[in-house]
C-alpha cells in the first residue's frame, strides 16, 4: 500500500504542476498585451538609467556644465544627471543647460537644504571654501536619490573622456555600500604626489594626536581614497545608516576639532575616511585620476591623460580659473554661459 500511495502522490503533483502551467498560460494574456503596449516605446526607455549625481555650486556652475557636458558627449547610455544646488543658484543652472546644447540631456534638479549641516560643520579659516554646504551633499545621497539602487556621485570639477557606463558596471563587493579609487593606485605619479607633498594617507586627515582618533585604531600610514568619485549602493548605504555615521563624525569634529585642517577636503574626506575604512570597492584607477588641481606648475605627460577616463582637478588650481594645468581638455567640454555671468579667468581676460 505504501507503494500506491507513492504513486498517487507522484499523480497528484503532475496534476497539479499541469494545472499550473495552465493557469499561468491562461493568466500570462493580459501581462502579454501589457508587453507589447510597453514594446511600442522607444528602447532607450527600456535601458538601465544611470543616475549621476553632480552639484552645482554658486561661482562655479561652469564646472558642472563642462562635467555634463564631457559625460553626455562621451557616453550612449541612458544617463540621468541630478544636479544639486541651493534655492538661489538653480534658476541660473537650468537657463543655461535649457539654452545650451545641453537641452536633449535627460536631468532633475534637486534643491538642498543647507540646514541639514546647522552645528555639524566647524568653521575653518584655512580653506573657506571647502566649508560650501554642497559639499556634504554626497552624505546624503539616499535622501536625493529615490528610486536607484546604484549611483554615480561626481566632484564638479572633473571631466570624463570614457563611457560613464563602464564606472557605472564597477563592482561592489557584498556588504560594501560604495567603490573609491585608492590614494595609493596612481603608479606614474607617485612621484609628483611626493615632489608636491600631497596627502595620500590618513595621516594627512586625521588628528592622530586626538584620543578619539587613536581610538579608531587606524594605522596612521592607511592609504586614503579619493570621494570626489563614488560608486553607491543605496540599499546598503540605508541599511547601515551611513548617513547618521557621517553626521555623528561631523558632530565630533564640531566639539572635539578631530581633523587636520590644513588640508584640502579634511572637512568632507575625514567623516567618509572613518565610516568607510576597510568597507569599499575599488573603482579603476584609470577612471579617477586625479590631483590637476594640485600645483600650476606640475604637468602630466599628454598620452598619459588621452588615456584617462577620467581627469580631476582637486587641489586648489581649477581649469576655469588661472592659473591652472591642462586648461585645453577641460575647456574642450566648457559650454559658454548665455546669461554671461560665469565667465572663465584667463591671462588675457
Amino acid at each position: 500500500s505504501s507503494f500506491f500511495s507513492v504513486n498517487q502522490i507522484l499523480l497528484l503533483l503532475l496534476i497539479l504542476t499541469v494545472c499550473a502551467i495552465l493557469y499561468n498560460k491562461v493568466h500570462k494574456v493580459p501581462s502579454a498585451l501589457k508587453n507589447e503596449a510597453v514594446d511600442l516605446e522607444s528602447p532607450e526607455e527600456m535601458e538601465e538609467e544611470i543616475p549621476v549625481v553632480i552639484c552645482a555650486a554658486a561661482g562655479r556652475m561652469g564646472a558642472a556644465i563642462a562635467a555634463i557636458s564631457s559625460i553626455y558627449s562621451n557616453t550612449e547610455a541612458n544617463v540621468l544627471f541630478y544636479i544639486v544646488g541651493l534655492k538661489n543658484t538653480i534658476p541660473h543652472i537650468r537657463k543655461w543647460i535649457e539654452n545650451s546644447k545641453l537641452k536633449e540631456i535627460k536631468f532633475k534638479v534637486v534643491e538642498f537644504n543647507p540646514m541639514v549641516l546647522k552645528g555639524k560643520i566647524r568653521q575653518d579659516a584655512a580653506r573657506p571654501e571647502l566649508l560650501q554646504p554642497l559639499n556634504f551633499v554626497r552624505f546624503y545621497l539616499p535622501l536625493l536619490i529615490q528610486k536607484h539602487e546604484k549611483v554615480i556621485y561626481l566632484d564638479d570639477d572633473i571631466i570624463v573622456q570614457g563611457d560613464i557606463q563602464e564606472l557605472y558596471e564597477t563592482k561592489l563587493a557584498p556588504g560594501h555600500a560604495a567603490a573609491f579609487s585608492d590614494d595609493c593606485d596612481l603608479p606614474s605619479t607617485h612621484e609628483m604626489v611626493r615632489s608636491v607633498g600631497m596627502q595620500n594617507t590618513y595621516m594627512g586627515f586625521l588628528d592622530y594626536r586626538k584620543q578619539a582618533i587613536r581610538d579608531l585604531g587606524i594605522s596612521p600610514s592607511t592609504c586614503s581614497f579619493n570621494p570626489g568619485v563614488i560608486v553607491a549602493n543605496m540599499t546598503e548605504w540605508k541599511h547601515q545608516r551611513l548617513t547618521k555615521q557621517l553626521e555623528k563624525w561631523m558632530q565630533r569634529n564640531v566639539e572635539e576639532n578631530l581633523y587636520s585642517s590644513t588640508l584640502g577636503g579634511g572637512v568632507a574626506t575625514s567623516p567618509m575616511l572613518i565610516v568607510f575604512h576597510g568597507k569599499y570597492s575599488a573603482i579603476n584607477p584609470m577612471w579617477h585620476i586625479r590631483h590637476l588641481g594640485w600645483s600650476p606648475d606640475t604637468r602630466y605627460s599628454e598620452h598619459f591623460l588621452q588615456e584617462a577616463k577620467l581627469l580631476h582637478w582637486n587641489g586648489r588650481y581649477k581649469p576655469w580659473d588661472y592659473p591652472s594645468v591642462h586648461t585645453d581638455l577641460w575647456e574642450n567640454w566648457f559650454i559658454p554661459d548665455p546669461s554671461g555671468k560665469f565667465k572663465l579667468t584667463r591671462p588675457d581676460s
